[in-house]
């Protein structure tokens, strides 16, 4: 075999790669996306095993944990960690070795890799190189959670992790609280309640939605409701916080009333609706609690009929 050192191109940038002559059935140079189980360790697929057990390399987030995982299937594969923070050198180790006719498999610490995890740039680099990459479909939080939820799931939009920053997050939530499908979050247990709040405070307190914690494990919770009794639930039990969550919010629906408000958000408006103009109302009771205008405007024209 024949080993020459290169430079190739891997997202706009000139890098050094490894090229292989020799005999090398480049049908076997694929990079496979596989799915893992999200908890319950009987959700992999016997085509993820079979996988698994025939790819010369493994590709994951963390390395650590997911060589439990295949040892506890009985496999023992090289590994090579993955993460948002080397990923774009990782693509070309990847690319490197399919040129010489390896196979890689890449998954993430649970559920379906490129779901609110890495594995963007890398997909994209491959195809790129003109190499196959082939899904091998399994457990995934966003659909486990949708079908079980009750909310319509003919339209959805998943936004996974919202921005970190109370502003943007507003920002964000603004933005979507008109879209009429389904709307499906993932959120950590220290920011649940936040998220909670936000979600209050952006789409009313009546907008039904289902929060899904910890899914197929043993403290697997699926609770629906409005957002005001969410938040109710969330606070009766600090257990309920705890654990990795999936929360869906039912999409707008126009035949509905606007988002409600709370008693003394609608004191207040009636007070300066004493003095003042709705839409100066509306704009001073919107800054005081941080809710959308239109929620506040729309309740000073209800008071006209």
């Amino acid at each position: 075999m024949e080993i020459d050192q290169g430079l190739i191109y891997c997202d706009n940038r000139l890098v050094n790669f490894v090229s292989y002559s020799g005999e090398f059935d480049l049908s076997q140079a694929v990079l496979y996306i596989i799915a893992t189980p999200i908890g319950n360790l009987q959700d992999i697929t016997l085509r993820a095993l079979s996988t698994l057990k025939e790819v010369d390399f493994v590709a994951a987030e963390d390395t650590r944990h997911s060589r439990k995982l295949l040892q506890h299937f009985g496999i023992d594969k090289p590994m090579l960690s993955l993460h948002e923070h080397n990923e774009s050198q990782r693509a070309v180790d990847i690319i490197a070795k399919l040129m010489a006719g390896m196979s890689v498999a890449l998954i993430s610490d649970a559920g379906t890799p490129l779901i609110s995890d890495p594995g963007y740039t890398l997909v994209k680099e491959v195809l790129a190189a003109g190499y196959r990459v082939i899904p091998v479909p399994g457990a995934c939080a966003v659909i486990a959670a949708l079908s079980a939820s009750g909310l319509a799931t003919d339209r959805f939009q998943f936004e996974g992790f919202l921005p970190a920053s109370a502003s943007s997050r507003k920002q964000r939530l603004e933005h979507l609280s008109r879209q009429t499908g389904t709307l499906v979050f993932y959120e950590a247990p220290h920011r649940i309640l936040a998220l909670c709040q936000a979600l209050i405070n952006s789409f009313g307190e009546e907008r039904r939605a289902v929060f899904a914690r910890e899914l197929t494990k043993n403290y697997e919770t699926i609770h629906g409701g409005a957002l005001k009794e969410q938040w109710q639930w969330l606070n009766a039990d600090t257990d309920q916080q705890r654990g990795e969550f999936v929360v869906m919010v039912e999409g707008f629906n126009e035949k509905q009333t606007s988002p409600s408000l709370a008693l003394e958000s609608m004191r207040l408006m009636d007070l300066l609706l004493l003095e003042l103009p709705p839409n100066r109302a509306a704009q001073l009771a919107a800054k005081y609690f941080d809710v959308p205008k239109k929620v506040f405007y729309d309740y000073a024209l209800s008071k006209k009929t």
